[in-house]
C-alpha cells in the first residue's frame, strides 16, 4: 500500500525547512528507464519520494527528474530472495511483493514511503544495522545514467558504485538495482520494551543486546536531566512466525493530519509533558509483545502527513553518530545541552552501530553510536542550539547525516567525510544539489 503523494509534486524536502517555493526548481518526469533524460538548463538532481528532511532534494534555481514514475519490477526469485526493481519503487511496494513470500528488506529505515534509489543515495540504515550494516551492503548490483547519456551497470567493488551508494544523488539517476532480501518467517516480531533509568542504563542494554537481538533502539527523554538524564526505553526485536490470523494494521483505517496548522502543534507546552507520560507508558520494567512489522518499524507511517504538525516553518533532524571511543560522554553532552536549552524532541531515538563498513564513499553508518533528534523550527532559538550540538559532535570527532541535515557547516562536513575529494571527483557535471552548494561554499 502506498501512501499518498505527499513530497511528489511539490519538490518539497520532509521537513518543509528549508522553504523551497515550487515555481524556483523545474519539476521534470521521468518517465521511462529506457529513454535520455528529459530536456534541461542549468542543474538537475533526482527526487524520488520526497522523504529526506533537509536540503540534500533541493535544487533551487535548476530542476528535479521526478523518478516516482520508474515503478516496476523486473525481477524477482522467490526461492533465492533476489528482487530487481525500478529506482522509484518505495520500499513499502517491495514488501508488498516480498513478504506474503517470505521476504523482507535487508535493511529499512523508519518509513516504508522512501524510494530504492532513495535508500541507496542515502545508504539508508535500521534497527539492525550492528548485525547486516547499511542498505548498500545489500545492493548486488544497479543501473545509472548521467547526463551524457552514458549508462553505467555497476557492482560492489566499481569506483562509481562506491560514489553512489550514500552519494546524495549527484553521480546521476538511479534506473534500476538488484537487492537481496532476507528470509522471515512472517510479519510479526517478538519485541521486548526495557524502561531504563539513565544513559548508562542504555549502553549497559545496548551491549547486552547485540549477540542476541537483531533488532535493537531506544527512545530517549531529550529533556529530562540530573539523576534522570538519558533515561528511555530501550526496544530489541526478533522475527518469529506469529499468528497467522491474528490482524495486522493494514486493516485498521490510517490517521492523517489533513492540513498544516498555522502553530506548530510541537512546542514547550506539548512536548514535557509527552515525554513524561511516553516514559511511564509502561509500569513494569519489561513488557514483551507480538508486533507486527508495521507497528514495529514504521510507527510515524500511521500518520500521513505527519510532518504536518510542525506547522508553516517545519521542523529540523539533528542526526549525528559519534566514535564508540567517547560516544558516551558526547552523548551526555548533547543531552544536556539539549535540556538546558528547552527545545526538545518527542522522535529522539539513540542506537549503537556496528562495525560492518559501509560501500559508500560518503556514506553516514559506521561504528559508533548514533543519536538522532527532531526539533520544531522556532528560528534563530535552534539554529543556534544546532551550532553547540555541532561543536560537540565535532569535537568528538563524528558526523552529520546529509540525508537529514539542513545546517551543519563545510568544515563539519568535510571533517566527518574525509573521502569527500575522491567522491567529487565522480559527481556528474550537470547534477547538483542545495546541500552540496551549501557545504562546498
Amino acid at each position: 500500500m502506498s501512501e499518498p503523494s505527499a513530497g511528489r509534486v511539490t519538490g518539497q524536502s520532509w521537513g518543509r525547512y528549508p522553504h523551497c517555493p515550487k515555481n524556483t526548481q523545474r519539476l521534470l518526469p521521468v518517465v521511462s528507464r529506457h529513454t535520455s533524460l528529459p530536456a534541461f538548463d542549468g542543474t538537475v538532481l533526482p527526487h524520488g519520494a520526497g522523504r529526506s528532511y533537509g536540503d540534500s532534494n533541493l535544487n533551487p534555481g535548476g530542476a528535479l527528474l521526478m523518478v516516482r514514475s520508474l515503478d516496476r519490477f523486473i525481477a524477482f526469485d522467490p526461492a533465492s530472495g533476489v528482487l530487481c526493481c525500478e529506482a522509484g519503487v518505495t520500499l513499502a511496494e517491495v514488501l508488498d511483493i516480498a513478504l506474503p513470500q517470505g521476504w523482507f528488506l535487508p535493511v529499512t529505515p523508519g518509513t516504508r514511503y522512501a524510494t530504492v534509489g532513495g535508500s541507496i543515495a542515502n545508504d539508508v540504515h535500521g534497527k539492525n544495522h550492528h548485525r547486516t550494516g547499511s542498505f548498500g551492503c545489500h545492493v548486488r548490483a544497479l543501473e545509472l545514467l548521467r547526463s551524457d547519456g552514458a549508462r553505467h551497470q555497476l557492482q560492489p567493488g566499481d569506483v562509481l558504485f562506491s560514489a553512489t551508494v550514500g552519494g546524495l544523488g549527484l553521480t546521476g539517476v538511479i534506473l534500476s538495482a538488484e537487492l537481496q532480501l532476507r528470509r522471515v518467517p512472517g510479519p510479526w516480531l517478538e519485541t521486548e520494551s526495557i524502561r531504563f533509568d539513565t544513559l548508562d542504563d542504555f549502553f549497559s542494554l545496548s551491549q547486552e543486546s547485540a549477540d542476541q537481538f537483531e533488532y535493537t533502539v531506544a527512545w530517549i527523554d531529550c529533556l529530562a536531566s540530573g539523576k534522570h538524564l538519558g533515561r528511555g526505553h530501550f526496544l530489541r526485536g526478533d522475527h518469529v512466525s506469529g499468528d497467522a490470523n491474528a490482524p495486522t494494521p493494514a486493516t485498521v483505517a490510517r490517521q492523517s493530519m489533513p492540513l498544516v496548522p498555522p502553530f506548530s502543534l510541537v512546542n514547550a507546552l506539548t512536548l514535557r509533558p509527552f515525554n513524561t507520560l511516553y516514559y511511564w507508558r509502561q509500569l513494569v520494567r519489561r513488557k514483551r509483545a507480538l508486533t507486527h512489522y508495521q507497528s514495529y518499524f514504521y510507527p510515524l507511517d500511521g500518520i500521513s502527513h505527519w510532518n504536518r504538525m510542525y506547522g508553516p516553518k517545519g521542523f529540523l533532524q539533528h542526526q549525528c553518530v559519534l566514535p564508540s571511543a567517547i560516544a558516551r560522554d558526547a552523548v551526555k553532552d548533547l543531552l544536556r545541552e539539549i535540556s538546558r536549552s528547552g527545545n526538545g524532541s518527542f522522535l529522539a531515538v539513540l542506537k549503537e552501530f556496528g562495525n560492518r563498513p559501509s560501500p559508500g564513499m560518503l556514506s553516514f553508518p559506521r561504528a559508533g553510536t548514533t543519536l538522532a533528534l527532531d526539533f520544531r523550527n522556532n528560528g534563530e532559538s535552534v539554529l543556534k542550539l544546532f551550532d553547540r550540538l555541532d561543536a560537540i559532535v565535532a569535537e568528538a570527532g563524528g558526523a552529520i547525516y546529509p540525508a537529514k541535515d539542513a545546517h551543519m557547516s563545510g568544515q563539519l562536513f568535510r571533517a566527518g567525510y574525509p573521502r569527500w575529494q575522491e567522491f567529487s571527483r565522480y559527481i556528474d557535471p550537470n547534477f547538483s544539489s542545495a546541500f552540496w552548494r551549501r557545504v562546498m561554499a
